[in-house]
């Protein structure tokens, strides 16, 4: 039978083979095709002729047609045929497709739809067909019966579409059913459809089945629909990361299983990788890429805010050129807002009780890297990029005087610094992570530290150090790029140098042929002609001979040996070196006695060359005639040059480093050589150096001014010859006293209360004497200043000025700053060491015992001193003291915890001070307050403290309105007449900015999130239920505020400062207020209506605040025009430039005034509209801005100017140049 439909196939007509076919029954012919099919013979050939024999044009060759197709999708769906007769079969339905007619093509589509829909499906083969058949039902123009209604092919295979992504769709089908529509014409609601009904299904696969599914979503996306593919794949993973890390705590955010952490970075790191190529070949993908997460990074706390795989997939889109700087300065801001927005936080009670904690972006970047272990190598190369631009954008900055800024480690003061830091531990953590990249990470560190040596670089040479630090053996690959760097070490700054190879230090122990390059480096230096030469050698030699301390003796068991007779040569030849500087200027012989006692401590072997040395160069300037006054010659120190005198050897830092030098012999060297027999000669160097310094000190006692040629008639003026060498002689004599006490007390055990007289000559004592005497004297000042009132120190204890207790509490102020700028981590032990009724035994009961507990303890003490000093009347009042005791107790009450009860305490103890002081030192009020709001901002927000403030300085100041009798509140005695203005009114207007900064912010992340909202109004409504709470304390916020602006306006403040201001932050009230208005403007999109407290706030808008401000501005007018009338006619030109000046600058503010109320007005008007509730009803008319020219005035201001003329003379004619240029400025 077969054969017969071969051959009639063969001919040319198929009529033939039409007649045959009929005669058969289709269980033949499905039979007939089942075995030639599974025998692998002609089934392919036989299908085309029974496909040739059933035309569409007759009805019985449709429906053999139709059912021969079925079968034929049945068999392949079987599994039981071989795959290459499989796709033979599946290629003939292909081409057969479009021959179908529409309705018969609708219900072969529908078929498939119900076997993916049932999960009838076998292998899946046959779902090839589908966007064949989709495809070819979309061509057809003539209407099918379609459900209960007619649809043209079109319309039919969109709802197609539509049943089928509504419908289940098993897991093993789901990539394959994906795949399928990028061969279907498809619009764009059908190819949202597919994406949204893919991505749902990334919760129910497998997690390495993702990655294939994530591509054929990248490639469907280039029919439409980019925006919605790339928040879908970011937001799965970035659910998947957050519940990968919550430590298995029980809340499944997905059905996904938690899987091990190396997978799931190997998964993400492919999709990256998938998203990044379909980035190059579709730059709109990109764009939108960008775009989303551009907005996302301006979202606080929305669910499509930044994540360590949205930031990954940023860093790896850096490696396309055309996004690099996009991506880069994106990433930059992020990680800078988002400093700022912890700086917020951290400085107000009022946000952190409204904005949840949230990761940030910095925390994400170094989870980034950390992630990037797990073969993210398209990531390494944008995290060097960053951290790079992260440390040059934001590092420290040069000042006028050459200086760098210096930069406190509080994270609230500067985001910036934090953002460099940042990039340094960005750097430093990739450099551990990833080999191939560390090459090119040190060398653009030292690139930065060469290149840029007038710049600050101290961020980059503490990157350097840190580097090396963390393995000196694996930078030995890396060796070259730093013995480049040596080759310019000339030609770098001095300070430059020096961090420069303490940083390389661990490097130079290990790395035999890095030592060599630096020696030869030193040696050309050495034969240098310029000083700076010296310099170097003088810094670098002794860091030299430090190095030699570390190497590894040759008992020691390493992989590198060392010869120690080498070592020995090799520290004689830098040794011969340093002598060689001994003859050099004063500067390069002082750098190298402030590093010897340094060697000697580190290298005890050198300890004989260094005192030989040493004891030469002082037997220079040594008197050794036991008799002979002084013993030291000081001429012999100062070097003159016909008029140039200056100092040639610094005696005193010589005798420094010999006293330091001797006391370490003493105490390390002589003890472990007990009982060992010594050479003569080598005790003799240290027998002679302690003879020397015994009778310097016998004959400096003895020694007078007149010895030294220093006698008081003398002058010490420095434009004379002699004055400069009389100073320089008197500062080698102070020094040499001062050596001489440190030596006399280390080795004679003498009381520090010998030395009180000549504690201010504080030059060069040593840190360990200085830290001593310290000790005892903070705890003198701690006691002395807590145990003994002001009121009964005796009043001729006196020095320039200042009372004991003064001088004792300045000391303890200043140690205080000291420990929390430069100790932070130290705190608790210095605290601890304050108490000085701890005992040994009960330090471990004392271990416990908080930082805020030892605070409030201190904290109290100095509260009681300044309630006595309060308790004392007016003219008793000592405003320094009072002064010093609150900026004391502003530095300690930052150590407290704000949740904490002392922290409660020390406010309301605050409060009461102010409320029930009233002191007229302008001073002491504004410390007290800056301490007060200080505090309150950490409690809750001061709102209502600045209400009441500015009800005081009402009641004091009195109104604009000159009849109307304000009466005075008393809620803080500190506000009286002296103090309310300006020091109390610009305090609380600086507040009150603050917290509009703080509303605006809060705004700002609402509107965010509004527009990240589906607008369905179902979703809209559910997802501005969450804001509420933060919708009504912003309301609140302002509504208060408002109050207090309201006083402020009505208040006759005093031309200056404060009326500038106010202005100032009446704009910024109103441009808040704008900012809420408009925010309303998009909820009412969805929602339709506004809160009844919003309507309540426009109210008191409209009734207590824009009518006072028109009247201010009135009152600022008014006084600005008698100012200048007045000031014209009776005062000097200077002085009316400087008053019209003054005027000028005062009312410009006004016209940004006037603005900011009419475009609130405008934003009301759009709201009223919109919500259909009349906030105008409110608001009354604003004040015309247009102006006309009164006659009568005009001629009575004429007549008077005219009589006048003559008087003024010449001041009128300069009082008209000096207007003319401010006029002018105004129109610009």
């Amino acid at each position: 039978m077969d054969q017969k439909i071969l051959s009639l196939a063969a001919e040319k007509t198929a009529d033939k083979l039409q007649e045959f076919l009929q005669t058969l029954r289709e269980d033949d012919l499905t039979n007939l095709l089942q075995n030639q099919a599974v025998k692998g013979k002609v089934a392919g050939a036989l299908l085309r002729a029974i496909f040739k024999g059933s035309p569409c044009r007759e009805e019985a060759g449709t429906l053999r047609r139709r059912k021969i197709y079925t079968y034929c999708i049945q068999l392949v769906e079987s599994g039981d045929l071989q795959k290459e007769i499989a796709s033979e079969i599946i290629g003939l339905l292909m081409l057969e497709a479009h021959h179908f007619p529409g309705p018969l093509l609708a219900e072969l589509a529908n078929e498939f739809i119900s076997a993916v829909r049932e999960g009838s499906l076998v292998n899946g083969k046959s779902l090839e067909l589908l966007p064949i058949i989709l495809t070819a039902l979309a061509t057809k123009k003539e209407n099918l019966a379609y459900g209960k209604g007619v649809l043209s092919g079109e319309e039919c295979k969109k709802q197609l579409i539509n049943t089928l992504c509504s419908g289940r769709w098993d897991q093993q089908y789901v990539i394959q059913l994906t795949s399928m529509f990028k061969d279907v014409p498809l619009t764009a609601e059908e190819v949202e459809f597919v994406v949204e009904k893919a991505l749902s299904m990334f919760s129910k696969m497998n997690l390495q089945e993702i990655p294939p599914l994530v591509y054929q979503l990248l490639v469907l996306s280039s029919k439409g629909s980019r925006k919605s593919v790339l928040e879908g794949i970011i937001a799965f993973f970035s659910a998947l990361d957050k519940q990968h890390n919550e430590e298995q705590s029980g809340d499944e955010l997905l059905d996904v299983v938690t899987v091990p952490s190396g997978e799931l970075r190997h998964v993400e790191g492919t999709i990256i990788l998938h998203i990044v190529f379909a980035i190059k070949l579709d730059y709109e993908l990109g764009r939108e890429l960008l775009k989303h997460l551009k907005v996302a990074g301006q979202q606080g706390d929305s669910k499509n805010n930044l994540s360590p795989f949205s930031i990954a997939l940023l860093l790896s889109v850096t490696r396309i050129q055309r996004f690099q700087d996009q991506v880069l300065d994106l990433l930059k801001t992020s990680v800078v807002k988002s400093f700022k927005d912890l700086q917020l936080l951290q400085g107000s009670k009022f946000l952190q009780n409204l904005v949840p904690h949230r990761s940030y972006v910095s925390t994400m970047i170094l989870e980034v890297v950390k992630n990037s272990v797990h073969s993210w190598d398209h990531v390494t190369q944008g995290l060097v990029e960053l951290g790079f631009i992260l440390m040059d954008s934001y590092g420290p900055k040069k000042v006028h005087d050459g200086k760098t800024i210096e930069t406190s480690s509080s994270l609230s003061r500067m985001p910036n610094q934090h953002a460099c830091k940042l990039g340094a531990n960005i750097l430093l953590e990739t450099f551990k992570i990833h080999e191939m990249i560390r090459q090119e990470i040190l060398e653009q560190v030292l690139n930065r530290v060469v290149t840029r040596a007038s710049s600050p670089i101290s961020h980059f040479l503490d990157l350097l150090s840190n580097i090396v630090m963390y393995a000196p053996l694996v930078l030995q690959s890396c060796s070259s790029k730093v013995t480049e760097a040596f080759d310019y070490l000339s030609f770098l700054p001095l300070q430059t140098v020096q961090r420069l190879l303490k940083a390389v230090q661990p490097l130079l122990k290990v790395s035999m042929s890095m030592r060599d390059s630096l020696i030869l480096v030193l040696r050309k230096a050495m034969f240098a002609k310029y000083v700076a030469s010296f310099y170097i050698i003088g810094r670098c030699r002794p860091l030299m001979l430090r190095l030699k301390l570390s190497l590894p003796s040759p008992s020691t068991t390493c992989s590198h040996h060392y010869n120690s007779v080498a070592n020995e040569t090799f520290c004689l030849e830098i040794m011969d070196g340093l002598r060689r500087c001994l003859s050099q200027q004063a500067d390069v012989r002082l750098m190298l006695y402030e590093g010897f006692y340094d060697v000697l401590r580190r290298n005890s072997q050198l300890a004989n060359s260094i005192m030989q040395t040493l004891l030469s160069q002082l037997k220079q300037f040594y008197e050794p005639k036991p008799d002979l006054l002084p013993p030291l010659k000081l001429e012999a120190c100062i070097l003159t040059q016909g008029d140039k005198i200056s100092l040639q050897e610094p005696l005193d830092y010589l005798l420094c480093c010999i006293q330091h030098c001797l006391a370490w012999y003493k105490n390390t060297v002589i003890p472990l050589q007990q009982g060992e027999e010594e050479e003569e000669e080598e005790e003799a160097f240290y027998q002679d150096l302690d003879d020397i310094l015994e009778s310097i000190t016998n004959r400096m006692i003895k020694s007078e001014l007149e010895d030294f040629e220093l006698v008081i008639a003398d002058r010490f003026s420095q434009s004379t010859s002699i004055g400069i060498k009389n100073n320089i002689c008197a500062f080698l004599v102070m020094g040499v006293c001062e050596v001489l006490i440190e030596y006399n007390f280390s080795i004679s055990n003498f009381s520090k209360n010998k030395f009180e007289d000549i504690l201010s000559l504080f030059i060069l004592l040593s840190m360990k004497f200085v830290s001593s005497l310290l000790t005892v004297l903070f705890r003198v000042l701690l006691w002395r200043y807590t145990s003994i009132p002001t009121s009964v120190e005796e009043s001729g204890k006196k020095e320039k000025g200042k009372s004991i207790s003064l001088l004792c509490l300045e000391g303890l102020q200043k140690i205080f700053s000291a420990v929390q700028q430069f100790y932070q981590p130290k705190i608790q032990q210095f605290l601890r060491a304050l108490d000085v009724t701890d005992k040994e035994g009960e330090e471990r009961e004392d271990a416990d015992v908080s930082v805020t507990q030892r605070t409030a303890f201190q904290i109290r003490q100095f509260q009681r001193s300044l309630l006595n000093l309060l308790s004392s009347q007016e003219e008793d009042f000592n405003s320094k003291e009072a002064l010093l005791l609150v900026t004391v107790l502003t530095s300690l009450s930052k150590l407290l915890e704000p949740s904490s009860p002392q922290f409660v305490q020390m406010l309301s103890w605050t409060s009461k001070i102010c409320k029930e002081n009233s002191r007229e030192d302008a001073l002491f009020c504004k410390s007290l307050m800056n301490l007060l709001f200080s505090l309150h901002v950490l409690y809750k927000s001061p709102v209502i403290l600045l209400r009441d403030l500015s009800q005081d300085i009402h009641g004091h100041l009195g109104d604009i309105d000159q009849d109307v009798e304000v009466e005075k509140t008393n809620h803080f005695a500190i506000v009286n007449l002296r103090t309310a203005a300006p020091t109390v009114c610009l305090l609380v207007l600086s507040q009150a900015e603050k917290v509009l900064e703080e509303v605006d912010w809060l705004i700002t992340k609402l509107k965010g999130q509004v527009s990240q909202e589906t607008v369905s109004e179902e979703a809209s409504s559910q997802a501005t239920l969450p804001n509420q709470p933060v919708e009504k304390a912003i309301i609140m916020q302002l509504g208060t505020l408002l109050t207090f602006f309201h006083e402020l306006v009505q208040t006759a403040l005093p031309s200056g400062s404060c009326v500038d201001t106010l202005l100032k932050d009446l704009c910024k009230m109103y441009t808040t207020l704008t900012a809420l208005v408009r925010y309303y403007l998009q909820v009412c999109q969805s929602s339709g209506g506004i809160p009844k407290n919003m309507e309540k706030l426009v109210k008191l808008s409209g009734s207590h605040l824009t009518p006072v401000c028109y009247s201010f501005i009135s009152y600022v007018q008014n006084k600005s025009k008698s100012l200048n009338y007045t000031g014209e006619k009776k005062e000097k030109p200077a002085a009316v430039a400087t008053a019209m000046a003054r005027v000028l600058r005062e009312t410009k503010p006004i016209p940004n005034l006037i603005f900011a109320i009419e475009q609130y007005e405008k934003f009301l008007i759009h709201l009223s509209k919109r919500s259909k509730v009349n906030l105008m009803q409110h608001m009354k008319l604003s004040t015309s801005r247009d102006f006309k020219i009164k006659g009568n005035i005009l001629d009575m201001v004429l007549r008077e100017g005219g009589e006048d003329e003559n008087e003024e003379g010449t001041a009128s004619e300069h009082g008209e140049q000096n207007k003319e240029p401010a006029k002018k400025k105004r129109k610009k």
